[in-house]
C-alpha cells in the first residue's frame, strides 16, 4: 500500500510538469504570433486600420446663357438662395431625420406645395423611425424568417395602423417634407432641399448653424430667366428640374458622360439640342472618408465653369414685330369672318436669310378657343404640315424644264381639263394662252396640269376632254425627286431636336392626283420647308440648312461682356438643284412678275414697294370634319424674298383652314407684306442710328 501511494505521488508532479510544458508551448506560440503581427505585419495592419477612401463628387454649374444676334440676352440665369444637403457615405435614415428636425427650426417648408407632396410612405417612414422596436414587433419572428430584409421593412411599414398616420402637427409635417427632400440625396452628391422663396433670414440662420447640420450647406443656385417673357420661349425649350433629373430613357447616355441622376438637362428645343455646350464643366471635389464613411478631408481637383453661351441668328426686336404682325392678322381674319373662319386656329411664318440659312424670326400664333385667347406656338412651324397650294408652282415649272416636257417660253391654252371618270380641273378662271412667265404671274393651274400629264406619259395637247389619260406611275417619284431638291418632303437639316417632313400621299395610278400634286394640293409640308424652298429659288438653286445658332462663346468674364468665340456656324450647302441657271432665272422672273407686274396675284400688296420683292401666292383646298360633317376650307399661303437682284431676306407664311367666302380676308398677303415692310424699316432705322452715332 505504501509503495502504491509513493508511485501516485511521483506520477502527479510529472503530469503537472507536462501540463505546464504544454501551456508554455502555447504561450510561446501566442507570443511568436503576436510578434509576427506587431513586428513583421504591424505596419500593414495599421495601414488597413487607417485606410481611407477617396471619392470624387461633381458639382453642377450654371448653364450657359443664350443671346440673340445683336447680343441681347434671351435666356439668363437668375441667382437663388439655396439650401442643399450632401450626405456622407453610410448616412442612415435616423441621421437624416435628425438633420430634418434641426433644419425645420431654421427654414419653412410648410406650404401647400410641400405638404401636399407628402405621401403615405413618407408618413410611415417617419412613424417607424419614432419607435423602431414598436413598429418591428408587429411582424412575428416566424414571418420575419420567411422574408428578405427589404420585404420585412415593407411589411413593417404596412402594419403601421392608419390612425398613426393622421393627426400630425404642422411642425411634424414640415419635418416629414424636409426629410423627403433629404432622402433623395445620393452619397457625397449635393441635393437641393429648398431653392424657391428662401428668405435672407432663412439663408443666414442655416449658414450660422452649419456645425449643427451635418451635410447641410447654404449656397446659391440658379433658375432660367427669360427677359423677353414668352417671345421665342417655346423654341428655346426647357430644362428638367432637379427632381426630374436626367430622363430615365436616356440614363445610360447621360451617365456615361459624367452626369448625375439629379442633374438638370435640356429636355426640349435648343436647350436640348445644344445641351453639350450649355451644360458647362462641373466642379469636381475629392472627398477623403474613413471606412465608416466619415469625411476627414475634401479638396477641389477640377475648377467648375458655367456652360458656354449661345449666340443665335434670331433678331429679338424683329421677332417681336413678326409675332405681333402674325397675331394681329390672325385676330383680324377671325374678327372679319367669325363664322366662316371658325375652324382657323393658326397662322405661321418663318423668316430667314436665303443665302446663309440664318433664321431671323419664327412665329406661330394660335387661337386658344377654350380660354378665348391668342398664344405663341412657334413649334408648329416645324411639325405642323399643310397642303401648300400654288406656292410650289416654281418647283413644278423647273421640274418640267429639267425633265424635258416643257421648254422655256412654251405656251399652253388655259381652259378646263376633264379626264374621264374624274372631276373637272381648271384654274380660278379660263386664262387663255399662258407662257411659263404668265403661268407663274397669274398662277395658272392648267399649265401645271399639262406638266404633270406629260411627265406621266400623256402627251396629247390639247387634252381631249372626257378621255382616259395615259399614266406611268414612275412619274410620282420623278416629280417628288425634283421637289426634294428644294427641301419639299425631306428634312431641312435645321439644328433642332425634331422636325416633320410632312405627309406623302399615295402614289396611285391616278393622273388626277399627280395633277393635284403639281399645284400643291396633295402632299403636305411644314412652314420651315416652304421657307427653305423659296430660299433655294432666291439663292440661285443652292439649298442651305436653316439654322438658329450663329456662334458658341466661352463664358464671359462678367455679366456685361461676352467671352471669346469658341465656334462659328458656317453656311451649310445641302445641294444645288440639278437645273440650268438660266432656267432658275426664268422662275425667279416669274416670281418677280407675280409681285410686281400687272395681273400678278400679289401685285396689289407688293407692286409699289421699293425693296424689289418677288414671290408666289398659294391657295389649297382643304377640309375639316365637324361631328362627322365635311366642311370645305382653304389653306392660304405665301412665299417671297427681297431684294430680287440680291436677296437678303426670304419668308414663308401659311394660315390653314380659312373659310371660303367671296370677300376673303387675305391674311397670307397681309402678313407677308407687313413682314417685309418691318424688316426693311428696321434695317433703315438701324442704319440711321448708326450714322448718328458715328457723327
Amino acid at each position: 500500500m505504501g509503495n502504491k501511494k509513493r508511485r501516485k505521488k511521483a506520477q502527479l508532479p510529472f503530469r503537472i510538469n507536462i501540463l505546464f510544458f504544454v501551456v508554455f508551448l502555447m504561450f510561446s506560440v501566442l507570443i511568436m504570433q503576436l510578434g509576427v503581427v506587431q513586428i513583421l505585419n504591424g505596419e500593414a495592419f495599421q495601414e488597413e486600420i487607417d485606410r481611407t477612401i477617396q471619392d470624387t463628387t461633381k458639382i453642377p454649374v450654371p448653364r450657359g446663357k443664350i443671346y440673340d444676334t445683336n447680343h441681347n440676352v434671351v435666356v439668363d440665369n437668375k441667382p437663388l438662395y439655396s439650401i442643399t444637403y450632401t450626405p456622407a457615405k453610410g448616412t442612415q435614415a435616423e441621421d437624416r431625420l435628425e438633420v430634418a428636425e434641426k433644419l425645420a427650426t431654421f427654414i419653412s417648408m410648410d406650404s401647400e406645395e410641400y405638404i401636399d407632396g407628402i405621401t403615405d410612405r413618407n408618413k410611415q417612414e417617419y412613424v417607424y423611425l419614432q419607435d423602431i422596436e414598436k413598429a418591428e414587433d408587429r411582424v412575428t419572428a416566424e414571418e420575419q424568417k420567411e422574408l428578405s430584409n427589404s420585404d420585412f421593412y415593407k411589411l413593417v411599414l404596412e402594419r403601421i395602423p392608419e390612425e398613426d398616420l393622421n393627426g400630425f402637427s404642422k411642425q411634424e409635417l414640415e419635418v416629414i417634407a424636409i426629410k423627403k427632400e433629404l432622402d433623395k440625396a445620393y452619397s457625397l452628391t449635393p441635393q437641393i432641399v429648398k431653392n424657391e422663396d428662401v428668405t435672407a433670414e432663412e439663408y443666414a440662420q442655416v449658414a450660422e448653424h452649419l456645425g449643427e447640420l451635418p451635410g447641410v450647406n447654404a449656397t446659391t443656385d440658379w433658375d432660367r430667366e427669360y427677359p423677353y417673357k414668352d417671345t421665342f420661349k417655346d423654341l428655346v425649350g426647357s430644362i428638367t428640374s432637379q427632381e426630374q433629373g436626367i430622363p430615365a430613357e436616356s440614363e445610360d447616355y447621360y451617365m456615361t458622360r459624367g452626369y448625375s441622376r439629379n442633374d438638370r438637362v435640356g429636355k426640349s428645343g435648343l436647350e436640348e439640342y445644344y445641351e453639350e455646350s450649355l451644360r458647362g464643366r462641373k466642379e469636381q471635389i475629392q472627398y477623403t472618408t474613413t471606412k465608416s464613411g466619415r469625411v476627414i478631408d475634401s479638396k477641389t481637383i477640377v475648377e467648375g465653369a458655367r456652360g458656354k453661351d449661345l449666340v443665335l441668328t434670331v433678331d429679338m426686336e424683329f421677332q417681336e414685330k413678326v409675332d405681333k404682325i402674325v397675331r394681329e392678322e390672325l385676330k383680324a381674319a377671325k374678327s372679319k369672318h367669325p363664322y366662316a373662319n371658325r375652324y382657323m386656329k393658326d397662322a405661321m411664318a418663318v423668316v430667314l436669310n436665303p443665302q446663309t440659312g440664318e433664321i431671323l424670326a419664327v412665329s406661330g400664333q394660335s387661337y386658344d378657343e377654350e380660354n378665348n385667347k391668342y398664344i405663341s406656338n412657334s413649334l408648329k412651324t416645324l411639325y405642323d404640315a399643310h397642303r401648300p397650294g400654288s406656292i410650289v408652282k416654281g418647283a413644278t415649272v423647273l421640274a418640267g424644264y429639267e425633265s424635258g416636257v416643257i421648254s422655256p417660253g412654251q405656251t399652253f391654252y388655259d381652259r378646263t381639263i376633264k379626264i374621264a371618270g374624274t372631276p373637272s380641273k381648271s384654274s380660278y378662271s379660263d386664262l387663255g394662252p399662258v407662257s411659263d412667265y404668265l403661268a407663274l404671274r397669274k398662277s395658272s393651274n392648267v399649265y401645271m396640269f399639262y406638266i404633270a400629264l406629260k411627265m406621266g406619259g400623256e402627251n396629247r395637247y390639247p387634252f381631249p376632254n372626257d378621255s382616259k389619260a395615259a399614266f406611268d406611275t414612275a412619274a410620282w417619284q420623278k416629280m417628288r425627286n425634283y421637289f426634294q431638291q428644294f427641301g419639299l418632303g425631306v428634312k431641312t437639316g435645321i439644328d433642332y431636336p425634331y422636325e416633320s417632313t410632312g405627309y406623302v400621299g399615295d402614289s396611285s395610278y391616278d393622273p388626277g392626283l399627280l395633277m393635284d400634286f403639281a399645284i400643291g394640293q396633295y402632299d403636305t409640308y411644314t412652314t420651315m420647308q416652304m421657307a427653305q424652298y423659296v430660299s433655294t429659288i432666291a439663292n440661285d438653286g443652292y439649298r442651305v440648312s436653316p439654322h438658329f445658332l450663329k456662334e458658341i462663346r466661352e463664358p464671359g468674364t462678367s455679366d456685361e461682356r461676352l467671352g471669346s468665340v469658341s465656334k462659328t456656324v458656317n453656311t451649310n450647302v445641302l445641294n444645288r438643284i440639278q437645273m440650268d441657271q438660266t432656267l432658275i432665272e426664268r422662275v425667279q422672273e416669274g416670281f418677280r412678275q407675280a409681285y410686281q407686274e400687272t395681273g400678278g396675284t400679289a401685285v396689289s400688296y407688293f407692286g409699289d414697294k421699293d425693296y424689289n420683292p418677288a414671290g408666289k401666292t398659294g391657295t389649297a383646298q382643304n377640309e375639316v370634319y365637324d361631328n362627322g360633317n365635311k366642311i370645305d376650307v382653304n389653306n392660304l399661303s405665301l412665299v417671297g424674298y427681297a431684294p430680287f437682284d440680291d436677296p437678303e431676306v426670304a419668308f414663308a407664311v401659311i394660315a390653314p383652314n380659312t373659310g371660303i367666302v367671296s370677300n376673303q380676308y387675305n391674311i397670307n398677303k397681309y402678313i407677308g407684306e407687313r413682314i417685309l415692310d418691318a424688316y426693311f424699316d428696321l434695317k433703315e432705322e438701324r442704319s440711321e442710328d448708326s450714322e448718328e452715332e458715328e457723327n
